[in-house]
């Protein structure tokens, strides 16, 4: 049994910042890659930012040089700084992580958050 807890999301106005946590908790013997997603309204799924289990991380271009993923892997948790934002950046940001658990050794699968919400306005 693994779950993804995600928190931080809120409204905050243009140019400002917050940073989304997400802990991953549960039946786990390994976290390999872990990322953030989001999705607003009427548009798929994209991908935002991922970070490797060696901290190697990769961004989407709209979030270069704004966002930033750290991880914790002691805790199993991973972060998203996120700053000068834009009311574009508004949509329900999602928790990923690719997650070996500790009944199923040998088999990794992606385990996902429920969502939270970053709603960027004036």
């Amino acid at each position: 049994q693994v779950q993804l807890v995600e928190s931080g999301g809120g409204l905050v106005q243009p140019g400002g910042s917050l940073r989304l946590s997400c802990v991953a908790s549960g039946s786990i013997f390994s976290i390999n890659a872990m990322g953030w997603y989001r999705q607003a309204p009427g548009k798929q799924r994209e991908l935002v930012a991922t970070i490797t289990s060696d901290g190697r991380t990769n961004y989407a271009d709209s979030a270069k040089g704004r966002f930033t993923i750290s991880r914790d892997n002691a805790k199993n948790m991973v972060y998203l700084q996120m700053n000068s934002l834009k009311p574009e950046d508004t949509a329900v940001y999602y928790c990923n992580a690719q997650i070996v658990s500790r009944n199923l050794r040998g088999f990794e699968r992606d385990y996902w958050g429920q969502g939270t919400q970053v709603t960027v306005s004036a």
